[in-house]
């Protein structure tokens, strides 16, 4: 029996795994509980992403990726261990070959600890290749035309825009604003107007359930429970969607103007395509109430979300898997 080749989005705050012929077979949190005192690996994934803030004090819910790239090694490499393992694709005699996406401005430093990872939890041959590419082949654009297409890939870490033709990026920049710094907006404006302390998975909550970033989009209210700074006691408080609008409208305005950055710096011959084409979001960020509104306002180019926002990237390295021979013959690993 041979390995198959799989293909890795190792995100920050999610990884996805597709297996050659098999699809999109794992979608699970990227959080590892581990066992302080004996360095144990008690949980991964989803099983320890309810962990998160509601453990004892030897056990530690760990989130190894950070800000798209690797923060803590051994943690990684337990992560991918425990996933591949999980899904049986290693042949008798050999290993799977690897595809492994990561955001597009990271260091050669940061590049060999991802290779490294994956090779240790058991790949034969690695291939790295650009977060927002790969989401643009998964979103179904054609990026090997000379034409341009632009992406704009909001994840848990970062967000990645890019100006794509001919099958590589034009421009592209990579900034360490997105979903979890929304979050932690969300949960320093609680605190500061309410004088309430919550924690990382209500903020999540509070973002998906009524959140918006444009104004006078959404009307929607939410009670949400968190230990009072004063009393220290449990206190019920309710949060509108205006509310939110203003806590998240810097942090937004930040990817707004890396999209008009890029933008700036594209030939006028790709930017005339892009007015055409609009611009395509993908990862788990495009799911934000109104982002797409206000990014289409703020650009003056029509903003689409695409289908499945959240598996892009995994679904595009479904596709390159297939090419895998064509890309290793343009650029060997």
């Amino acid at each position: 029996m041979l390995a198959r080749d799989i293909g890795i989005d190792l995100g920050t705050a999610n990884v996805l795994i597709h297996v050659k012929g098999r699809g999109i077979v794992l979608n699970e949190p990227s959080v590892v509980a581990i066992d302080k005192n004996t360095n144990k690996v008690l949980a991964v994934g989803e099983e320890a992403r309810q962990m998160v803030g509601r453990t004892p004090g030897n056990i530690v819910a760990i989130r190894p990726l950070k800000d798209g790239v690797i923060a803590d090694f051994d943690v990684t490499e337990a992560m991918l261990k425990h996933f591949i393992n999980k899904l049986n694709v290693k042949g008798l005699l050999s290993k799977p070959r690897i595809l492994i996406c990561c955001p597009t401005n990271i260091t050669s430093v940061e590049q060999k600890a991802i290779r490294e990872a994956a090779e240790k939890s058991g790949g034969k041959k690695i291939y790295l290749e650009e977060e927002p590419k790969v989401a643009a082949i998964g979103a179904g654009m054609d990026i090997f035309q000379p034409s341009g297409n632009m992406v704009v890939d909001i994840g848990g870490g970062t967000t990645d825009v890019a100006v794509l033709s001919m099958g590589d990026i034009v421009t592209s920049s990579s900034i360490k604003m997105a979903g979890d710094k929304f979050d932690a907006e969300i949960l320093n404006y609680i605190k500061r107007e309410y004088k309430l302390l919550i924690g990382e998975r209500t903020s999540e909550n509070i973002k998906v359930n009524i959140g918006t970033v444009f104004p006078g989009s959404r009307s929607e209210e939410m009670e949400i429970r968190g230990r009072d700074m004063v009393s220290g006691l449990p206190r019920t408080i309710s949060v509108r969607s205006e509310e939110i609008e203003s806590a998240l409208r810097e942090s937004v305005s930040v990817i707004v103007q890396a999209a008009k950055t890029v933008l700036e710096r594209t030939p006028p011959e790709l930017s005339a395509d892009i007015i055409d084409r609009g611009v395509i979001l993908t990862g788990g960020g495009a799911l934000l109430h109104g982002i797409d509104t206000l990014l289409a306002e703020e650009l003056k180019v029509p903003v689409l979300i695409a289908e499945n926002p959240m598996e892009c990237v995994a679904v595009g390295t479904g596709i390159m898997l297939d090419n895998l021979d064509k890309i290793s013959r343009r650029k060997i690993g």
